[in-house]
């Protein structure tokens, strides 16, 4: 069974988090993934950096830049994740846009993410149509697990369709904006979240986008599995370097 899996069974709401690789320092990505695991985050999303990250607000595309300017690539992702799994148990999910991983070749993308580790990929930009038609029997001879985004615009009917052909969770959007842009969440996602919740959808769900405290963190998980938190991340790397990680954890719970 996939890591991803494994972890969604276990009886408690899952913490995510997302950083860019290659932030705030080259070579930070290891050594981050493994302080997360040791505060108890459940499960990481690591961004491969790329230079249109259409989805990501300003905190993300700032550390996906300073990434790329300090080198970050993505076959240097790979070989800083060659032996991750000596030390890093959790499942791992590289999110990041389509135009890469054709660059590299799709199958060979894959076939790297399984020798190092990953679990999952999630790519905001690759149509679940498409996917399912063209790159599903490629994901799957990998053991990887594709996971989409859905939003309150969203139809039933997408949704549901989404939901046959994923595994592991499905992305909730909290909302039809960038990363990062949310203070908070008011009756209109709420009442999203019960909406969703009572579609009794066979993958669980997790919420990302605005998720950046205890509050926000318990709001996203009253009706869903887990959240996931990213700017509020890079932006206590950015003011406290990789070295206070605990201190981020402690305060969401």
């Amino acid at each position: 069974m996939n890591r991803i899996e494994q972890k969604l069974q276990e009886d408690k709401k899952i913490l995510s988090i997302y950083f860019s690789a290659g932030y705030p320092n080259l070579n930070d990505t290891v050594q981050i993934i493994q302080d997360l695991e040791k505060n108890g985050i459940d499960m990481i999303e690591i961004g491969l950096p790329f230079s249109d990250p259409l989805a990501d607000g300003p905190t993300i595309q700032a550390s996906s830049t300073a990434a790329l300017h300090n080198g970050m690539t993505t076959q240097i992702l790979f070989d800083q994740l060659k032996d991750i799994r000596k030390t890093v148990a959790i499942p791992l999910v590289i999110m990041g846009y389509f135009n890469p991983m054709l660059q590299f070749g799709v199958e060979a993308f894959c076939a790297k993410c399984a020798e190092v580790g990953i679990d999952g990929l999630i790519i905001p930009d690759l149509p679940v149509d498409v996917y399912a038609e063209e790159y599903k029997a490629t994901f799957d001879k990998y053991g990887l697990i594709n996971i989409f985004l859905i939003t309150p615009q969203t139809s039933h009917e997408r949704i549901r369709f989404i939901d046959s052909v994923s595994s592991g969770f499905i992305y909730m959007v909290s909302s039809a904006s960038v990363t990062g842009s949310s203070a908070g969440f008011g009756s209109t996602q709420e009442d999203y979240f019960k909406r969703i919740a009572n579609l009794n959808l066979k993958n669980p769900q997790i919420v990302g986008f605005g998720i950046n405290n205890a509050e926000t963190f318990n709001q996203a998980t009253q009706y869903a599995k887990g959240a996931i938190i990213g700017s509020a991340f890079i932006t206590h790397l950015k003011e406290n370097g990789s070295g206070k990680i605990a201190d981020f954890v402690k305060a969401i719970r």
